[in-house]
């Protein structure tokens, strides 16, 4: 259909480029491009094909994955590129080149470069080949194809991430209900607390460069990103970033000046003790279907620091960090959320603002001054 995401799927596996490709005619809304084996010949088909978004393995013969990017730039292609990385330590230092390079994200081969279990990662292949795919066409001025029925299949309780996209993309847009009556005014800011996922790498890359040297106010992140790869991450955004940036460790203080970065697979949590307060990592159960979940983050934010937070939703598919937004603005505290118009997916922060837990909704390139702004306003 002329309305469906198109995707090149770059891989020199034969049977790399036939598992993915079935993961893609099998999603409504996506379809195959083309197949190529290697970085040489994608740029080959690109001007033939026109797809809307990439997905690229990175160790390839003749042209991989980081000189195709390289070469992407230089052609001044702005097709987004899904990397697909291995499990190696080194593969997270690759990755995060390959994000500076250009690339709008990555998903993790569960089993090295040929992983027959690919299938084990496919709706965290699919989210982002809908997000990074359906952006594009929207900034090209084209359709994306939204199904005109939706028929989930489990309890609405149940949905995954995939079931809401396609639930939300069959619906108008619906008001906002009525927002919780807050217990308390809000206070002076003493924290920030981000939840982000699909469309997060680079959103935090725009709103992290551009935060003000001087901000006192420490920031705790909770972007979905895998076991591995968020150390490397974080020091990816501390080369950009004014402030400190770092993966947080268990009891790791919260101060001013220091954002922390929730580590693949551990729900982060902050704990008030005595005139301060530490980060905590737990093994508990997914929520939200995540682990770590924004949701888990803002409710412990809530209960630490009542009136005092600010919690901030951005792009990513799902509803995670949607209900206990809410618990930060029923305490006092302060809320954002991205805008449709610059969020990858509008998902998380879209169910947050229908439930009514969403104060002000914010553009990707105002971010960082509006969270400036509100953490510096004395209340």
């Amino acid at each position: 259909m002329a309305d469906e995401i198109s995707v090149l799927v770059v891989d020199d596996s034969a049977l790399m480029r036939n598992l993915i490709g079935r993961m893609i005619e099998d999603t409504p809304g996506l379809v195959v491009a083309e197949k190529a084996m290697n970085g040489n010949f994608a740029l080959q088909k690109i001007p033939r094909v026109n797809p809307d978004v990439i997905v690229l393995d990175l160790e390839m013969p003749e042209m991989n994955g980081i000189e195709f990017l390289k070469e992407r730039k230089k052609q001044g292609i702005d097709i987004p590129v899904v990397i697909l990385s291995s499990i190696a330590a080194k593969g997270a230092e690759v990755t995060m080149e390959a994000l500076s390079l250009g690339a709008s994200d990555f998903v993790q081969k569960p089993s090295g470069s040929v992983s027959e279990d690919i299938h084990v990662v496919k709706d965290t292949v699919v989210s982002k080949l809908l997000g990074y795919g359906g952006a594009y066409r929207r900034s090209k001025g084209k359709k994306v194809l939204a199904p005109a029925e939706y028929q989930p299949k489990a309890p609405s309780a149940k949905l995954s991430d995939i079931d809401l996209h396609f639930k939300l993309a069959a619906q108008e847009p619906v008001a906002p209900a009525a927002p919780p009556t807050a217990i308390r005014k809000p206070g002076n800011t003493d924290i920030i607390a981000i939840g982000i996922s699909t469309g997060g790498p680079d959103a935090l890359r725009v709103v992290f460069a551009n935060l003000d040297p001087d901000l006192k106010v420490p920031i705790v992140v909770v972007q979905h990103m895998p076991v591995g790869f968020t150390n490397e991450f974080a020091k990816s955004l501390d080369r950009i970033c004014p402030l400190n940036v770092k993966e947080v460790e268990d009891g790791d203080i919260i101060m001013p000046g220091r954002i922390l970065i929730a580590q693949g697979n551990r729900h982060l949590e902050v704990e008030r003790k005595g005139t301060g307060a530490v980060a905590r990592l737990s093994d508990a159960p997914q929520v939200s279907g995540h682990r770590p979940s924004a949701d888990v983050l803002f409710a412990s934010v809530a209960m630490s620091y009542s009136n005092h937070a600010l919690g901030v939703i951005m792009t990513g598919m799902g509803r995670d960090g949607a209900q206990h937004l809410g618990t930060i603005y029923k305490e006092g505290g302060l809320t954002l959320g991205q805008d449709e118009a610059s969020s990858v997916v509008y998902g998380m922060p879209r169910v947050a603002y229908e439930y009514g837990h969403v104060m002000e909704q914010i553009p990707l390139e105002r971010m960082a001054r509006k969270i400036c702004d509100v953490a510096k306003t004395a209340r």
